[in-house]
């Protein structure tokens, strides 16, 4: 009763938007509010959100207050006169740090502040309109492997796609000719493609009457005997994954593939071991052939076994 007696004051004294259920001000001479189209629209072509301020554009299109900091075209945030990049609107509360607070929170992303995951035990913060983090299936997803169990994120770059789709789908456009051109991973296939035959690079492996529930990525693999021996470029030593989705992976790989598992994981990273990347690449190399003989000999015993290359 309370909040209908509110609404009703504030309709006596502003005219609301007359779109249903919609509680807010109407804008300047139309019959909606900004977020229905009422008010001052941007006058750049084709947009439909609405002009800022004492301008005639929206805060994209350069509307709005700038913030004053010499050669920047970012909004001014809040009631500062700067961009959240130069130190505007609200800051985080943590002592000595200079980070914006996000949402309605008093707290930047790194000390948890804006919307976080939904997932049991997880820190990270929810992406864009999803309430999950990105390692949980939140933000922009590809919409190639969106339904994949390992779908990735989308970027504005590759047209809403993940690198590795869009190179997959688009192997003739421009910008997969350049897709992963200097990357660790391709530095280790090269590599890998130097000194041995038979590997397949960054395929789903998923079986053919599969309904690819389980569809999985490996970054390099082979098929020895019974064996898939899969060779993994974890970057900086996969730090940052979740043990519990990394035991997950292994479990839904085994049920794709009956047979026995030699993982190699293999970190390229120098600023981390502080070991030259030839030296490691060399131990690569040597730690393969070593496996293979393995292999072959039938002296790998266990369905799963994994070997980590300065993890």
């Amino acid at each position: 009763m309370a909040q209908e007696y509110c609404v009703e004051i504030k309709k006596r004294k502003t005219r609301l938007c007359v779109e249903p259920d919609c509680t807010a001000s109407a804008q300047g001479k139309t019959d909606k509010c900004k977020r229905h189209g009422g008010g001052k629209r941007c006058v750049e072509p084709d947009c439909t959100a609405s002009a800022e301020g004492k301008t005639d554009k929206c805060v994209a299109h350069g509307g709005g207050k700038r913030c004053v900091e010499p050669d920047c075209t970012a909004s001014a945030k809040g009631k500062t006169d700067k961009c959240k990049r130069h130190g505007g609107g609200k800051r985080c509360v943590e002592p000595d740090c200079t980070a914006s607070a996000i949402g309605k929170t008093d707290k930047c992303v790194a000390h948890g502040g804006g919307k976080r995951c939904v997932e049991p035990d997880c820190t990270a913060s929810a992406r864009d309109k999803t309430n999950k983090c990105v390692a949980h299936g939140g933000g922009k997803r590809c919409p190639h492997c969106i339904d994949w169990i390992d779908s990735r994120s989308g970027s504005s770059a590759y047209d809403g796609y993940c690198a590795t789709c869009f190179k997959q789908l688009f192997p003739n456009d421009e910008r997969s000719k350049v897709i992963y051109r200097h990357t660790k991973e391709i530095m280790v296939r090269n590599i890998i493609n130097q000194h041995f035959d038979g590997f397949i690079h960054d395929r789903p492996l998923y079986t053919g009457n599969c309904d690819c529930t389980h569809r999985r990525r490996i970054d390099h693999r082979k098929l020895i005997g019974n064996t898939i021996l899969a060779i993994e470029t974890d970057e900086f030593g996969h730090r940052g994954y979740d043990e519990k989705d990394e035991e997950i992976r292994y479990h839904d790989l085994f049920m794709i593939h009956g047979g026995k598992w030699l993982f190699i994981r293999f970190n390229p990273d120098t600023n981390v071991s502080k070991i030259d990347i030839q030296d490691k690449l060399d131990k690569l190399v040597e730690t393969i052939n070593k496996n293979i003989y393995r292999i072959e000999q039938n002296e790998n015993i266990e369905l799963i076994e994994i070997i980590k290359l300065y993890c």
